[in-house]
Order: C-alpha cells, then sequence, then structure tokens
C-alpha cells in the first residue's frame, strides 16, 4: 500500500492511497481457492471443482467482497500508522477499477483536534440550593382540592356568571359539517376558566338553563388535532343547568380518598416530590455554571462535520417549534440569518464541550460500568409505563443503542469530578429564585 497525504488543511485531511494491482490479485486468488474447498457445486466432488468453475460462479461477489475488505484493511491501517482519531465517518471515493489496475482511492476526514485540558481547580461555584415552603405545600393541596371538587346545582333560575360551571351539550361544525371530537353532551364548562378553546368559555357567559346559542371560535394555531389547527368553527350549544363548584375540605378524608392514610402522609409526599425538584434544579444550575466557565477556558478548534450535525438537530427542534407556533418571544423576533447564528454558535459551545469533556474523562480513567449502562436502560423503560417489556427487548437487539447512553453518563461522571475539584459556596434561595435559570452564554 502507497500512501501519498494530499491535504492537511485545520482539521481536514486527505489521503490518497495505491494498493498494487499484483496484491489484489493474489487476494482474489486466494479467496478463489479458499472457496474451491468448500463450495458445493453439483457435478463435482467437494475440494475438487475446477477454479474456472469457480471463478465463473463466484467472481463477482468475490470481486467485491475483496474490494470492501482491501480498503477497509487499508483504512484501518492508515489511522493506526498516523495515529488518526476520526470525528466523523471517513469518506472514501474509489476511482476507475478492473481486473488489471491498482486499486486507487481518496480518502477524506476531519480529525478530532489536540485538547489541552485547562487547569480547574481553582473553579469557584454556587451551589444553590431551595427547601419546600409551607405555603408551596399548601397551594399544591388547594389545587389538589380543586381537581377533586364537585358540583352542586343552583336553583336560582339566573344567567351564568364568572365562577359558575355551565353544564351544556354541544355540536361543532366547520363550514356546516360536524366533524370528529366536536359533539359531547353533559359537558361542565367553568365560566371565566380556561375552556378547551380559547373564547368557548366566554361566550357562553350569560346564558340560563335552558337557553340555546350558536358561537364562533378559532381553534389555535397549535392545537393537537392538526386537522383542525387553526380553523373557524361554529359551536351549537345548549345549556343544561347551572352548577357551583365545591371544593372538598382539605383534611384526612381527602387524604383517604387519594390513598393515603392522613393529610399528614400526604403532605410528607408533596414535599418529597418537591425536595427531588429542587434537587434537580440544585443539579441543572452548578452543571450549567460550571459548563459557562469551561466554555470560557475552551480553546481549540471543533471539527466542522460534528457542528453541522449538531445544528442539523437543534434546527429541527426550531423548526418544528416554529410550524407549532411555539417558538419563545427573544425567538420569534429574530429574523432567520440570526436565529441561525445564534444556535450555530449553540452547537459549536456544545460540541466543544464535549470533546473536553470527553478528553479529561479519558485522561483521568472515568469510565462507564456495564451496570451504569443497565441502569441507564431500566430508567428508559420507566419513562413508558406498561411497554416495559417492549424497551427491554429493543435495548437487547440493539447494542448501539445502549451504547448511545454511554455518552450522557459519562459526561455526568466528570461533571460531578469537576465539581468536586472546585470551590464550592453553598447558598440558601427561595424555590423562585432557585428556579429562575439563566440561559447559556454563547
Amino acid at each position: 500500500m502507497q500512501v501519498t497525504q494530499t491535504q492537511s488543511e485545520g482539521l481536514k485531511r486527505e489521503f490518497k492511497v495505491t494498493v498494487p494491482a499484483s496484491d489484489l490479485q493474489e487476494r482474489r486468488a486466494a479467496r478463489l481457492q479458499e472457496l474451491a474447498r468448500t463450495v458445493n457445486i453439483p457435478g463435482f466432488r467437494p475440494g475438487k471443482v475446477p477454479a474456472s468453475v469457480v471463478k465463473q460462479r463466484f467472481g463477482q461477489s468475490v470481486e467485491g467482497e475483496v474490494l470492501d475488505k482491501t480498503i477497509n484493511e487499508c483504512v484501518s491501517e492508515l489511522m493506526k500508522t498516523h495515529d488518526l482519531r476520526p470525528a466523523s465517518q471517513p469518506k472514501v471515493d474509489v476511482g476507475q477499477l478492473d481486473d488489471a489496475s491498482d486499486l486507487e482511492f481518496t480518502l477524506n476526514l476531519e480529525v478530532l483536534p489536540a485538547i489541552t485540558i485547562p487547569e480547574t481547580s481553582d473553579i469557584t461555584l454556587t451551589r444553590m440550593t431551595a427547601k419546600p415552603a409551607q405555603d408551596g405545600i399548601d397551594k399544591a393541596l388547594e389545587e389538589l382540592a380543586k381537581r377533586n371538587r364537585s358540583f352542586e346545582n343552583i336553583e336560582e333560575a339566573r344567567p351564568a356568571k364568572e365562577g359558575d360551571v355551565l353544564n351544556v351539550n354541544f355540536v361543532g361544525k366547520i363550514d356546516g359539517t360536524p366533524f370528529d371530537g366536536g359533539t359531547a353532551n353533559d359537558v361542565n364548562v367553568e365560566i371565566g376558566g380556561a375552556g378547551f378553546i380559547p373564547g368557548f368559555a366566554e361566550q357562553i357567559e350569560g346564558m340560563s338553563a335552558g337557553e340555546e346559542k350558536t358561537i364562533n371560535v378559532t381553534f389555535p394555531a397549535d392545537y393537537q388535532a392538526k386537522e383542525l389547527a387553526g380553523k373557524e368553527a361554529q359551536f351549537e350549544i345548549k345549556a343544561n343547568s347551572l352548577k357551583k363548584p365545591v371544593d372538598p375540605a382539605i383534611d384526612d378524608e381527602l387524604a383517604k380518598k387519594m390513598g393515603f392514610e392522613s393529610l399528614e402522609k400526604l403532605r410528607e409526599l408533596i414535599s418529597s416530590q418537591a425536595e427531588n425538584e429542587y434537587s434537580q434544579l440544585t443539579r441543572l444550575r452548578i452543571k450549567r455554571e460550571l459548563l459557562d466557565k469551561l466554555a470560557e477556558r475552551t480553546d481549540f478548534e471543533a471539527p466542522e462535520s460534528m457542528i453541522e450535525a449538531e445544528f442539523g438537530q437543534i434546527w429541527q427542534r426550531i423548526e418544528q417549534d416554529r410550524q407549532n407556533g411555539s417558538l419563545d418571544e427573544e425567538d420569534a423576533s429574530k429574523s432567520e440569518d440570526d436565529l441561525r447564528s445564534d444556535y450555530r454558535k449553540i452547537a459549536e459551545r456544545r460540541v466543544k464541550l464535549g470533546l473536553l469533556l470527553a478528553e479529561i474523562g479519558r485522561e483521568k480513567e472515568i469510565s462507564v460500568s456495564r451496570e451504569e449502562l443497565m441502569g441507564a436502560v431500566q430508567q428508559e423503560a420507566m419513562r413508558y409505563p406498561g411497554q416495559e417489556q417492549a424497551v427491554f427487548e429493543f435495548f437487547g437487539k440493539n447494542p448501539q443503542a445502549v451504547e448511545g447512553l454511554r455518552g450522557p453518563i459519562l459526561e455526568n461522571k466528570v461533571v460531578d469530578y469537576l465539581i468536586e475539584l472546585a470551590q464550592v459556596t453553598d447558598k440558601e434561595v427561595t424555590p423562585e429564585e432557585l428556579a429562575d435559570m439563566p440561559g447559556a452564554s454563547l
């Protein structure tokens, strides 16, 4: 094999590789001889099939097999000899080839950059923590009581007003034709409440039991039923009865109705759930601060192919949010060029930080155990209640999917290692302050 490097620009490398025709002929002949010893062809004894017959029968497939194997072996040897660590799948371009010609191909690739790990022991971080407040627990209990409310009929004959609940039948139509899911009976609609379509609850305020009315509404652009999103509809409404919501007392009876021994046990669960949520926010905030400070100390070129792949994934989500009308206000106000520029910077930041954390893990011999991988698989399965077995079977049949969980685990282990090295100051804040997550620095 003869190798000539034809490009070395930044992280891009190009090599021209030549394999003599004589080497290819030897490889083809050896493979055909191997087949002749093992192949079964009617009319010939095993091991006695003439070489000409084997070549006629298998020559084309052997040609492709030898070519693929030769290229793979050459690429592997070239990577090892030149100590190359590819950032993405190398691209191989093969020239014209016949039985008598040399094999010539071009190998193009981007390599991972040389990364100098910055000093991290002098990094200072703030670990924000919060405790569940009693008023927060009380508010959660009030929400639970509200979700378990009952409704009592209002005997007084009067129009519905804010705070009342109007029980209605309705038939929804688009262009005069009823649509699927647009007809229902005995539906309780809170006057002044959110309603299931903007403008619905507002337009039935003032109706009395027995009254009928037709209203016009427009489904939101991001409505979950895509076939209805953004469309105008008419609803024929019949008011059945007027009711008032009655929230149950927040006591042991409410707790028992929800499957708890007592109100105290229910309060303990709400407090525990809040503590878990705050713990996750604490982790997210100190990790964000650490990554921001690492980004300031990161000074190496990131492979363009990795940036493009990361940006492609980010932009796909942006496009989906834009189509659904769910872009946040700041992004929605930007031009497409500015939006692309900002998110490309985010993609570059992510790639650089990912490479830096991986390099720190490599140098410090931080690894992911099989037990940790299996634990991650189990966590994935728990995200799909009732389908756990199907998730386990998927990962069992797709080892590459299991390996895909390795990166996030390793990243978190490296982050934990760096936080242990950093100078950390604990600071207790309110739950609202803890939840006020700052954006990542570009």
